[in-house]
């Protein structure tokens, strides 16, 4: 299929513009590295210009003096514009991020449903009284924080991005986005949208660049409030010393090494499915990836050899393929390194049940594409048995006890996601209470809303996305005390 190439450019105050240098980066589907679209890459001049634009815009009375239920409004009409474009927008994020396009369009359609959750809130980000000595009257405003920074990966380009863009509006902040350079397709089309949905100028801005230089201008400003970023945990750290010289606020997401865990009293049959697709949506590249499957040792053979018989089947494609069931990774480099784990895990001694390889289709040898892989005798010392791998590679491990496993489980440096199998209540809510994770699900996996809380324990993060919960992040809270004497 051949695909015409889109020039675009990027949104800061409220115009659309190259980068001042003229660079731009050749935006490449990852099913065969051709190019897709070709986009400014911004400097530190576009990154200050964003930044300045959005303080500016956050005190013009056009949108700090803007009524709270006219804010929800304009986000319930972007949430419309989001659905009404869905199509379009799935197409582009599969075709820079190489997932399926049934994948993409769940991502979208969950993007348009956070803006109308947020919308929802807008007007209901409420103060409190507080009881004091007599004669006097205290109480609390809850205010926007500020400018907020959002460095969005690009695993989930338009969820992600969603899911703190619209909290930010909703509490009256402006907004600086950066994308990932490789994927920031969506982004883009999202601050279109943003300014047909009514949005001020200034409010939102979406600049294109690379996290060394863009990334690194944005988070060291010191007109910036709030920085919230999603990605490595390594990465993470670096964003935290940059916000620290300034005391600026951070929200950070990171990784995680998130395990599955099946009892014997467990629908077999469901936990396979979900164990299956837990790891290879979206190749794996997810921080809330099951990449640990620990099973009980009564059900284990029967659940390994089943789990790799499917997995075994699953139809490998370009995204835009509807046939395809997975699609490539995002890049060559990470091909490279997942390889890399693989080998890592054979070396180790683990036992590679499938998978492991590029695949051997001649047509999909341009593209980056990895086998979904199993293995199992995997011990937490080993690097695929520890290390985030972000790809298509699951490792099995036998338990016996559960205290046995909850140990298993809890001996990583992340904490961010948990699945446990099992029919009995008891034993759902004490693991539930012993996992050292920001979200357990039960009987069910890659699961979340945007009324959710989600964040981690550990090297997971800090703070929380989606949710009422999440809003505390994008606000400040000022106490008043009249004295009435």
């Amino acid at each position: 299929m051949t695909v015409q190439v889109q020039k675009l450019k990027m949104l800061i105050n409220g115009e659309w513009l190259e980068s001042s240098t003229g660079a731009t980066t050749s935006i490449v589907d990852p099913s065969n590295n051709e190019p897709v679209a070709d986009v400014p890459r911004g400097s530190k001049q576009e990154a200050r210009a964003a930044v300045e634009a959005a303080h500016e815009a956050l005190a013009s009375p056009e949108w700090r003096d803007m009524d709270s239920a006219k804010r929800g409004r304009i986000l319930t009409k972007l949430s419309t514009l989001v659905r009404e474009n869905m199509d379009e927008m799935a197409r582009l994020e599969t075709l820079s991020q190489g997932k399926t396009l049934r994948e993409s369009k769940g991502d979208v359609a969950w993007a348009a449903r956070a803006f109308e959750y947020f919308a929802g809130l807008a007007d209901k980000i409420e103060g409190e009284t507080i009881p004091v000595p007599p004669k006097r009257l205290d109480y609390t405003l809850k205010e926007p924080l500020g400018v907020t920074v959002h460095i969005v990966p690009w695993n989930y380009p338009i969820a992600i991005a969603a899911r703190s863009w619209a909290p930010a509006l909703a509490a009256g902040n402006t907004v600086v986005v950066k994308p990932s350079e490789t994927t920031p397709l969506t982004a883009l089309k999202l601050g279109e949208l943003s300014v047909k949905a009514g949005v001020p100028k200034g409010v939102v801005n979406v600049v294109t660049g690379s996290g060394a230089e863009v990334g690194s201008a944005l988070v060291s400003d010191r007109k910036v409030d709030g920085i919230i970023f999603t990605g490595s945990s390594e990465t993470g750290r670096q964003v935290m010393e940059a916000a620290a010289k300034n005391v600026t606020h951070v929200l950070l997401e990171l990784g995680g090494k998130n395990p599955h865990i099946v009892f014997p009293d467990a629908d077999l049959g469901r936990a396979v499915r979900y164990v299956k697709d837990g790891i290879f949506t979206n190749a794996g590249q997810m921080c809330w990836a099951g990449s640990r499957a620990f099973i009980h040792e009564s059900v284990y053979d029967g659940f390994v050899k089943d789990l790799v018989a499917k997995t075994k089947t699953m139809r490998l494609g370009p995204g835009m393929e509807e046939s395809s069931e997975m699609g490539p990774v995002v890049s060559r480099s990470r091909q490279e390194t997942i390889l890399g784990y693989v080998k890592d895990g054979i070396q180790e001694g683990a036992k590679l049940m499938c998978g492991g390889n590029q695949p051997a289709e001649p047509r999909l040898r341009s593209g980056n594409f990895v086998e979904p892989t199993i293995f199992e005798e995997v011990t937490g010392e080993m690097k695929i048995g520890c290390e985030e791998i972000f790809g298509p590679v699951l490792s099995i491990t036998k338990f016996r006890t559960t205290d046995e496993v909850v140990s298993m489980a809890n001996e990583t440096e992340y904490g961010l996601y948990a699945g446990v199998w099992t029919k009995d209540l008891k034993t759902a809510h004490d693991m539930a209470s012993r996992l050292q994770a920001g979200v357990v699900t039960i009987n069910e996996f890659l699961i979340t809303f945007p009324s959710t809380p989600f964040g981690g324990y550990k090297e997971s993060g800090i703070g929380h996305e989606n949710g009422i919960e999440t809003l505390r992040h994008y606000t400040r809270t000022k106490n008043v005390s009249v004295n009435l004497n």
